[in-house]
């Protein structure tokens, strides 16, 4: 994916509501939660749950494990940037996910 395709987990909603020319207040609504709370996700405030992100996967008709990829790099991308470390502990990271996974 190309840099100028890359959009945090909140931009990425806002754009699939936009395409589809939903006001936030509709789509809060639709998704039973508060338009607040749907303004702070969109603007990266407000961390959504599995939940939610299932939620929007189905009401934008999108691929649920896609759009948790989405959210779940955004975390492991602010928890680096967060902790000040190299990009390199992300090569560690995917060694050590290797290893976890034949520990199953």
């Amino acid at each position: 994916m190309g840099q100028a395709k890359l959009k945090s987990f909140g931009e990425y909603i806002r754009t699939l509501r936009e395409d589809a020319e939903l006001p936030l207040r509709k789509v809060a609504a639709d998704l039973s939660i508060d338009p607040s709370l749907l303004g702070k996700i969109e603007r990266n405030e407000r961390q959504p749950t599995k939940d939610f992100i299932k939620q929007v996967a189905a009401y934008y008709k999108v691929n649920h494990k896609g759009l948790f990829k989405e959210f779940l790099s955004d975390r492991i991308a602010y928890q680096i940037l967060d902790e000040e470390a190299d990009i390199d502990i992300l090569k560690v990271a995917e060694q050590k996910v290797t290893y976890l996974k034949t520990k199953k």
